[in-house]
């Protein structure tokens, strides 16, 4: 079908803003549509199987098997998986760059990620030594990052650069919310854990399927001009950008939040049983509590800023503004050790988060240098991500066994959010 026949099918653009950038095809409702529903339920389905698992199961599960010390092992895991993450986002980003095939660039990484990350993320339940644990964890971060570092940069590739925000928030709305949902699922499975291992993997698996079919079939990458080949090249095109002061402070804007981001939410359950004080059967449902709580408000946020920040034309405040609000939610458990600043924290951090995962994306995509390498530098980007969820539980694990409690974890996270809220002030390229 040519251009014409799909624009006659699909409506009729507006202006050159809504052509798509791989195909010079007509970027119309219809296809709005269908890249915004896919990349929604995407988000959607891989964070909550993971967070069935990192949330609640895998930490219980480190206390039943009979680890003597499981907030240590918690955030060594952690640490290790999230190095595995760092290579394996920028390996399969830049890899993707590279495919030629009928096929596409991203398609058959995102789908082949997809199901190893499944696979991976059950088999954990059925293991019962921590060497097991950590590493198939590591091969479900292979997995995972073999299939989102391609599908962000899809995000460059095919949505023209008006509606990056809107589609960023779509993404942003099911990240938000189904975050939240993982841990609410979790929740339910404490006692009886193997169902929730099960039904984690098959939703980050099925992520991958329905975000592809759902999507417009990707464009053959068969007749793309070959990417150089050789070694020597190929380590040449993991360099970062140059002269791209932009691109490093998005980066550090996003190291500080995420950092301050897990300081908090990877020992959540750990917060309400040993800083509130609660039992596991009573920590259950403070947590279900929080997880319905920062469902409503992370969409509320996720689903309004995104569509605003198009419309607005500006990226850095609503992220900005994200990042101080996430740090005031934090404070709340600092100054009220119970369920209800647990709650407090729950309302406004995650109405905080649901801005800032909306627009972030959308602000990194503007912020690269080049975007016919989009996979590779959003996989360096990404390395901010990683990096946060590798530093953020070895900082709170430090701190716990340092002083024997929580009351420095919080004020640390604050600080650290509000770090990331400095830098992304500082990007001038992007309003």
């Amino acid at each position: 079908m040519d251009a014409q026949a799909t624009v006659a099918a699909e409506g009729t653009p507006s202006t050159r803003d809504d052509i798509a950038p791989d195909t010079g095809l007509a970027f119309t409702r219809a296809r709005t549509l269908r890249f915004g529903i896919g990349f929604f339920v995407f988000g959607l389905l891989w964070i909550v199987g993971l967070q069935i698992v990192a949330a609640v199961l895998l930490p219980q599960r480190l206390r039943d098997i009979g680890v003597a010390s499981p907030e240590t092992l918690l955030g060594s895991i952690s640490a290790i998986t999230a190095v595995v993450s760092l290579v394996s986002n920028l390996v399969f980003g830049n890899l993707s760059d590279r495919t030629r095939g009928r096929f596409g660039r991203r398609a058959p990484w995102i789908l082949g990620g997809g199901v190893l990350g499944g696979v991976s993320l059950f088999a954990i339940g059925v293991l019962t030594s921590s060497a097991g644990i950590t590493l198939v964890y590591c091969l479900c971060m292979v997995g995972l990052n073999m299939m989102l570092a391609p599908a962000v940069a899809v995000l460059a590739d095919r949505v023209p650069g008006r509606l990056r925000g809107t589609m960023s928030a779509f993404y942003g709305g099911g990240l938000a919310g189904g975050a939240p949902i993982g841990s609410l699922v979790g929740a339910l499975f404490i006692v009886n854990s193997f169902p929730g291992f099960v039904l984690g993997g098959a939703l980050m698996a099925l992520s991958a399927v329905i975000a592809l079919v759902v999507w417009p079939r990707e464009k053959s990458a068969a007749d793309l001009p070959p990417a150089a080949a050789g070694f020597r090249e190929l380590l040449r095109s993991f360099r970062p950008p140059r002269k791209a002061p932009d691109f490093y402070l998005a980066f550090a804007g996003r190291l500080f939040m995420l950092v301050s981001y897990q300081m908090v939410m990877a020992y959540q359950l750990y917060i309400v049983q040993d800083h509130v004080g609660q039992s596991v059967e009573e920590s259950a449902k403070t947590i279900a509590t929080m997880s319905v709580i920062l469902l409503v408000v992370s969409l509320v946020g996720s689903v309004v800023s995104g569509p605003v920040s198009d419309l607005i034309g500006r990226r850095k405040l609503p992220v900005v503004v994200s990042s101080v609000l996430f740090a005031v939610g934090i404070a709340m458990p600092w100054i009220w050790p119970t369920p209800a600043g647990m709650f407090l924290f729950a309302g406004i951090a995650g109405f905080g988060y649901g801005v800032y995962t909306s627009v972030d994306q959308a602000l990194n995509v503007d912020v690269l240098p080049n975007e016919e390498e989009a996979g590779k530098d959003l996989g360096i980007l990404n390395l901010s991500t990683t990096a946060g969820q590798t530093v953020g539980p070895l900082i709170t694990s430090a701190l716990v066994v340092a002083t024997g409690g929580y009351g420095l974890v919080f004020p640390v996270s604050i600080v650290a959010a509000l770090l990331g809220a400095f830098f992304i002030t500082r990007i001038r390229s992007v309003r």
